[in-house]
C-alpha cells in the first residue's frame, strides 16, 4: 500500500506541476473580429482602433500578450482622463475576454485533454494515496506525528503551500487574463452544464468543488467509525456539488439567473443588489420564488434552525466555506490560536464586518426604492470597497490562503458575516451546547488542540461547565477525540444550558470557587 501511495503521490505533484506552469504555455493572436465580438456595441470602435498596432502579432507568452494590451489600452484611457473627457473613458475591462479570444495553440485546441491531464490527474494522484490510508488498523482518529510534518506545523512544505495558494487567489481576483489557459481547459464542460464558455469564476467553482470531494474521501478514511463525522461530511459534499456548483448552471441553461438556493445573506453581500433583484423579479415565478426564499431564509431559516441546532446546521453541514474548511483545510485544524488575545481581536473583527454588510446593504436598499435619488450610484463604491475588503480579500486571499498558516476556519472565525448572525443568535437564544464531564477530564489537551475555532476547550472541560461560544460550529472533531468521553454535543432545554458552575472537580478533587 505504500508503493501506490508513493505512485498516487508522484502523479498528484506532476499533475500540479504541469497544472501550475499551464498558464504559460501557448501563444496569443489578436484578430479585428475577435475584438468585436468581444466588446460592447458602445465601445467597438475605440477598441478596434486602440489595438489595432496587435492586430496579426503572434506573441509566445501571456505576459507579453496581456502587457502590450495594457499599454495601448491605459495609454488611450490616460489621454482621455487627463482631459476630463469621463464619458468616453472605457471603464470596462476587456483584459480577460480578450486575452482568452486570441488564445492559440494545443490548449485551445484539445482543452479537454490538457483537463484530463492536470485537474483530473491530480485527483486521481489525490485518491490513490489516501485510499489506502489507515488500512488494517482499527478505527479511531490518527492525528501521529502531525506536530512534526513539514506540510502541517507551518514548515517548508506548509509555508509553500500557503503561498501558491495565496498567489493564486491573488491572480484569480485581479489577474484573471493570466489564467486563461486554465480557464479554456473546462470550456467543454462549461458548455455541458450552461451553455456558455466557462469563465474565471466556473474554473475556481469546479476545483473548489473536486477539492471538497477529493478530500471529503479523506475525511472517510479519516474519521471512519464516527458517524457524525461521516453524515456531516456527505453533507457538505453533497450541498456544495449540487447546490453550488451544478444546479446554478444548469439554471443559466434554462435562461434563469445564476442562484446558489444554499446560500445566505449577508454572506452573500449581494444578494439585495440592484442588478440581482431586477434579475429575480424579472425571472417570472422562479426569479420571485428566490427572492421569496432568500428573506425566509434570512428572517427565519437562520433563527429557526440555529435555536434547535445551533450554528452547526449552517457552517459545518451545508456551507461551501465550511465544507472547504473541513475537508480541505482539516490537516490544519491544529494551527488555530487559542489564546484569548485571539478570541478577542475575534469578536471585534467578525461582529466589525457584520455591522459593515448590515449598513452597507440598509443603504443599497434605501437607494434602490428611492429610485438612486439618495446617494444616486455612490452605492457602488461602497460595494466595490466592500466586495474588495471582505469578499476577495478577507475570504479569498487570507480566508483561504492562510489555512496552513492559521488553520482552516480564519474566515469563519475572524471575517464571516453569517458566522457572526448565527453566533449571536448560537450564544442568547439556542437548545445546543457542548456539555462536559468535568471528573473524567486527563487534561490531555487533545479537544483544544483540535478545535478549529480556537477555542480553548479543556478550560471548559476542566471546570464541567458548558461550551456556548458563539464561535462553535458543531463540528463535533473535539469530542471525536477525547479518549474519555467528557464531551458530548446535545440540543436539549434552555434551562440550565449557560453554567458557571462554582464547583470545579479537578485533580484537587473537589474545590469551591470563591
Amino acid at each position: 500500500m505504500k508503493f501506490i501511495q508513493k505512485i498516487g503521490l508522484v502523479i498528484f505533484i506532476l499533475a500540479f506541476a504541469g497544472f501550475s506552469l499551464l498558464p504559460f504555455y501557448g501563444s496569443y493572436q489578436l484578430e479585428k473580429e475577435s475584438v468585436i465580438s468581444e466588446t460592447k456595441d458602445i465601445h467597438q470602435e475605440a477598441m478596434v482602433d486602440i489595438l489595432q498596432p496587435m492586430y496579426g502579432e503572434v506573441y509566445e507568452s501571456n505576459i507579453k500578450f496581456i502587457s502590450d494590451f495594457n499599454r495601448y489600452f491605459d495609454a488611450y484611457n490616460n489621454e482621455l482622463k487627463s482631459a476630463e473627457e469621463w464619458d468616453k473613458v472605457i471603464w470596462d475591462d476587456y483584459t480577460f475576454s480578450l486575452t482568452k479570444a486570441a488564445a492559440t495553440g494545443p490548449v485551445s485546441e484539445s482543452p479537454s485533454l490538457f483537463l484530463a491531464v492536470t485537474i483530473l490527474l491530480g485527483a486521481f494522484g489525490a485518491l490513490l494515496y489516501i485510499l489506502p490510508l489507515y488500512r488494517n488498523q482499527p478505527n479511531g482518529i490518527k492525528n501521529d506525528g502531525i506536530y512534526h510534518s513539514s506540510m502541517k506545523s507551518r514548515g517548508l512544505l506548509g509555508i509553500i503551500t500557503g503561498s501558491w495558494l495565496i498567489l493564486f487567489y491573488i491572480v484569480l481576483y485581479w489577474f484573471p487574463a493570466y489564467l486563461t489557459n486554465l480557464v479554456l481547459m473546462v470550456d467543454p464542460l462549461s458548455m455541458a452544464l450552461s451553455g456558455n464558455p466557462a469563465s474565471q469564476w466556473f474554473l475556481y467553482g469546479f476545483i473548489y468543488t473536486l477539492a471538497i470531494l477529493v478530500m471529503g474521501i479523506r475525511m472517510f478514511r479519516k474519521y471512519r467509525g464516527n458517524n457524525y463525522q461521516t453524515i456531516r461530511t456527505a453533507s457538505v459534499m453533497f450541498f456544495q456539488l449540487a447546490f453550488a456548483f451544478m444546479l446554478p448552471e444548469i439554471l443559466v441553461l434554462l435562461n434563469m439567473p445564476w442562484h446558489d438556493f444554499k446560500n445566505i445573506w449577508p454572506l452573500d453581500y449581494s444578494f439585495f443588489y440592484d442588478y440581482r433583484l431586477e434579475g429575480m423579479l424579472g425571472s417570472g415565478a422562479l426569479g420571485m420564488f428566490m427572492l421569496v426564499w432568500g428573506i425566509i431564509l434570512i428572517v427565519v431559516g437562520v433563527p429557526l434552525f440555529t435555536y434547535f441546532y445551533g450554528k452547526r446546521w449552517y457552517c459545518s453541514w451545508v456551507c461551501g466555506c465550511g465544507g472547504l474548511a473541513e475537508t480541505l483545510g482539516d490537516p490544519y485544524r491544529q494551527l488555530s490560536d487559542k489564546t484569548v488575545k485571539a478570541w478577542k481581536i475575534e469578536r471585534y473583527l467578525i461582529h466589525g464586518v457584520l455591522v459593515f454588510a448590515v449598513v452597507m446593504t440598509a443603504v443599497t436598499l434605501a437607494n434602490y426604492f428611492m429610485e438612486f435619488e439618495l446617494l444616486g450610484y455612490a452605492t457602488n463604491e461602497l460595494h466595490t470597497v466592500y466586495g474588495f475588503l471582505i469578499g476577495s480579500a478577507f475570504a479569498g486571499v487570507i480566508g483561504t490562503g492562510f489555512y496552513p498558516l492559521m488553520g482552516n476556519r480564519v474566515w469563519c472565525r475572524f471575517g464571516c458575516p453569517l458566522a457572526a448572525y448565527l453566533g449571536l443568535v448560537q450564544r442568547f437564544k439556542s437548545r445546543f451546547r457542548i456539555t462536559t464531564n468535568g471528573g473524567q477530564c486527563i487534561s490531555c489537551g487533545n479537544c483544544s488542540t483540535y478545535c478549529e475555532m480556537g477555542i480553548d476547550v479543556r478550560w471548559y472541560a476542566q471546570r464541567g461547565q458548558n461550551i456556548v461560544r458563539s464561535s462553535c460550529v458543531g463540528c463535533g472533531v473535539c469530542s471525536a477525540v477525547c479518549p474519555r468521553g467528557v464531551l458530548k454535543l446535545e440540543n436539549a432545554d434552555e434551562e440550565g444550558r449557560i453554567n458557571d458552575v462554582p464547583i470545579i472537580i479537578g485533580n484537587k478533587s473537589i474545590s469551591i470557587k470563591s
